[in-house]
C-alpha cells in the first residue's frame, strides 16, 4: 500500500457553497476531497471519477458533470463528502477516452469503444477511497451513486448506510450513453 499525502486544508466559495478542500497524492495520482464543515456523522458521499469533458466542458455526451454539480448541491445542504478522483475515461485517460468518442461518432456504445479500443470496459481502482475515508475517520455514509458495482467497491472501505440516486438530466446526445450504462453496466437509472 502506497502512503497516502495530504495537502494542507483550504476554504473554496463555490457556486453551490463554501466548502472545504483537501488535495492527496496516491501512486503518483493527485486526488481531492471537498466536503462541507463540519461533517455530519453519517454524511453524502460522492465517489467522482474525473470527466473533463462532462465536468469542465459541459458535454452532454455524458452525465458526469450534471452528477457532479447535483452532488455538490446536496452536499452543500445536507452536509458530506466528494471525492474527486483522477481516473478519466473510467480509468483510460482523456488520449484514448478522446479515441473513444470518435468511436462513439461512428455508432459505437461507450462499454464497445472501450473495449475496441484494448481497455476493460471499466479500469477503474478505488482503493484510494479506502485511504481517504479512514483519514478523516468516516465509517459510514449515505453514498450518492447510481452504479451498483462502486456500492459494492465502497462497501470495502466503509459501511453504507444507504445508497442515494443521482440522477441527471437526459437530453438527445447522452440517451444512448445512458441506456448502455442501465443496460451493459447495471446503473440504476
Amino acid at each position: 500500500m502506497t502512503a497516502l499525502k495530504a495537502s494542507q486544508k483550504a476554504k473554496l466559495p463555490t457556486r453551490h457553497g463554501i466548502f472545504t478542500i483537501q488535495a492527496f497524492v496516491h501512486e503518483g495520482k493527485e486526488h481531492l476531497a471537498i466536503f462541507s464543515d463540519p461533517l455530519p456523522s453519517v454524511p453524502l458521499l460522492r465517489v467522482h471519477s474525473e470527466c473533463l469533458t462532462g465536468d469542465v466542458f459541459g458535454s452532454l455526451k455524458c452525465d458526469c458533470g450534471s452528477e457532479l454539480s447535483i452532488a455538490m448541491e446536496r452536499i452543500a445542504k445536507e452536509g458530506g463528502i466528494a471525492l474527486y478522483l483522477r481516473q478519466e475515461g473510467r480509468g483510460i485517460g482523456l488520449f484514448h477516452k478522446v479515441n473513444a468518442y470518435a468511436l462513439q461518432d461512428q455508432g459505437y456504445d461507450t462499454v464497445e469503444a472501450n473495449l475496441a479500443l484494448g481497455f476493460k470496459e471499466d479500469e477503474r481502482n478505488y482503493e484510494v477511497v479506502g485511504e481517504i475515508l479512514s483519514f478523516y475517520g468516516i465509517d459510514e455514509v449515505k453514498l450518492l451513486t447510481n452504479n451498483p458495482k462502486k456500492v459494492e467497491a465502497m462497501s470495502h472501505f466503509v459501511k453504507i448506510h444507504s445508497r442515494e440516486a443521482i440522477l441527471a438530466p437526459h437530453n438527445c446526445y447522452n440517451e444512448n450513453y445512458l441506456k448502455t450504462k442501465q443496460e451493459k453496466l447495471g446503473h440504476l437509472l
